[in-house]
């Protein structure tokens, strides 16, 4: 019989290495079979001015810190994704002030594509993909870091509610009711932005 494709690894023999024996060689495999994992997180929350290899070693730096602190049945990987996550949000925190979207921060594209979310448009140009997703990351930088997390999570990397949960502790009710009022604070934003005096005079012109 053919072996199955796509086996997780067993993480178990190089964390009692790691953990047991300080085996520098076993700490080097781990980093290489959790790294895409990781650096997938940190590329979803990555906070300005924060440069993504900086906060990726600092998630490995609170894995081997607090390696310890793992216990079964949770599989390894999940407890790193939640390592990373608490880091990514700690990161966000320190921040402090969310940012107010202002219309100056809009390229025109990402005007004309806000104008065909708060119309509903049902059919938009191929060419507006790129710019839909800068202006929702754009708007995600103005919420919490939690209700950034799940929308990311969720809308943006297309993640169910039990990876959610996996990755951050939540419950699935948590997950779902910090969705929909993330959902809800995102329209507010838009709407607010349509409320401009540059967006009415555009739409008066044409």
């Amino acid at each position: 019989m053919p072996a199955a494709r796509d086996t997780p690894p067993d993480f178990a023999p190089l964390v009692a290495r790691v953990r047991d024996d300080r085996d520098e060689a076993a700490a080097r495999t781990m980093v290489e079979l959790l790294y895409p994992a990781v650096v997938r997180i940190v590329r979803g929350h990555l906070p300005r001015r924060v440069a993504e290899e900086d906060l990726t070693q600092e998630v490995f730096m609170k894995v081997f810190a607090r390696i310890d602190q793992w216990r079964g049945p949770m599989p390894f990987e999940h407890w790193v994704s939640r390592v990373a996550v608490t880091t990514c949000l700690d990161a966000l925190r320190h921040q402090k002030r969310r940012p107010e979207l202002r219309w100056a921060d809009l390229s025109e594209q990402e005007v004309e594509v806000l104008d065909q979310v708060l119309q509903d448009h049902s059919q938009a140009s191929s060419g507006d993909a790129v710019s839909a997703r800068e202006l929702a990351h754009k708007l995600l930088e103005t919420l919490k870091p939690a209700d950034r997390l799940v929308l990311t999570m969720i809308d943006m990397e297309g993640r169910s509610v039990a990876e959610v949960q996996a990755v951050t502790g939540w419950s699935a009710t948590l997950v779902k009711v910090r969705a929909f009022r993330a959902r809800r604070k995102l329209r507010k934003a838009m709407e607010a932005l349509e409320s401009t005096p540059q967006l009415r005079q555009q739409k008066a012109a044409v």
